[in-house]
């Protein structure tokens, strides 16, 4: 089990919802500290959020809601944008209106738990989960544990070129991510040495062989063909071929020193096309990690200190 998941990890799980179902629960959890999980349900005017547990109606102070709200660092659109979806939080305490009890919660006191007793101890290149929470055109914006964001640049994402992040993740995705560092109360994350180097994604392929592809770049002297989500080829130039289109390539050759796979287009279509992630790498830590093969020319690496 994930100890400081991503938001939206917990909200099914039964232990979280034992705990939730009576107020007996609930102080047990917070005198254990043990973070819980349920979907906000409004933002008030002050932007404090709403919440309806199980037993009773609970409230998270705005300043409450995100780690740096306090300070100014955390624009309050990070509060508004939770309603309707999960929040991890811890319980700390409870009041009484007119008699009816009410649950206070604070989930930034969960985030500065799992920064903590969690990311302040990865060691870069460990490799951690993450869930995609927004795309922009620049980078993928990720939460990295108890609704902590954090984002993989665009270069980051895969060896073979993209022209957005949305060609690659999709929001809400759960995905492997390694972390790199942190600086200040940033967290750098990478994502393309989890997608296998040159030689492990060529050798899913043989030539002669007729495979699909995405068109990922035209240029004068060729088209750049995206096999896997970590190698590419280039095809003969060919009229009509435009970026985004799936196309049918047959394997000319396979070159590892140059690291060059030859194509030739057999056909595009306007079908959509999109690789799942495939992760050679999945848990553990990458001291170093090398794209290209030993034989070849040129050296691609990533070293992780």
């Amino acid at each position: 089990m994930i100890k400081f998941p991503p938001e939206g990890y917990l909200i099914k799980k039964s232990e979280n919802l034992e705990y939730q179902s009576s107020i007996e629960g609930l102080r047990k959890a917070m005198e254990e500290n043990i973070i819980l999980e349920t979907k906000a349900d409004m933002c008030t005017s002050s932007h404090d959020l709403i919440v309806n547990l199980p037993c009773m109606n609970a409230l998270m102070p705005r300043e409450e809601c995100a780690i740096g709200i306090a300070e100014g660092k955390t624009k309050d659109i990070a509060i508004i944008s939770r309603v309707g979806r999960p929040v991890m939080f811890n319980v700390t305490g409870f009041i009484e209106k007119q008699g009816i009890p009410s649950a206070i919660l604070s989930r930034r006191k969960a985030q500065e738990k799992c920064i903590t007793e969690y990311l302040s101890q990865l060691s870069s290149g460990e490799v951690i989960d993450a869930k995609v929470t927004h795309i922009e055109q620049f980078g993928c914006f990720v939460d990295i544990g108890c609704g902590i964001p954090s984002m993989i640049p665009i270069d980051e994402i895969s060896v073979s070129r993209i022209s957005s992040p949305a060609d690659r993740f999709t929001i809400g995705e759960s995905i492997k991510a390694v972390y790199k560092g942190t600086d200040g109360d940033k967290f750098y994350i990478s994502h393309k040495e989890l997608l296998g180097s040159w030689e492990e994604n060529a050798d899913m392929f043989s030539a002669g062989e007729t495979v699909r592809g995405i068109v990922r770049s035209v240029e004068s002297y060729g088209i750049f063909v995206e096999l896997a989500p970590n190698l590419a080829g280039l095809a003969e130039p060919k009229e009509g071929v435009e970026v985004g289109q799936t196309a049918s390539v047959y394997i000319k050759s396979i070159n590892p020193e140059k690291m060059k796979i030859k194509l030739i287009i057999v056909d595009v279509s306007d079908t959509p096309l999109r690789f799942e992630n495939r992760y050679f790498i999945t848990d553990g830590i990458i001291d170093r990690w090398q794209y290209s093969p030993d034989n070849s020319s040129r050296l691609i690496e990533t070293v992780f200190q």
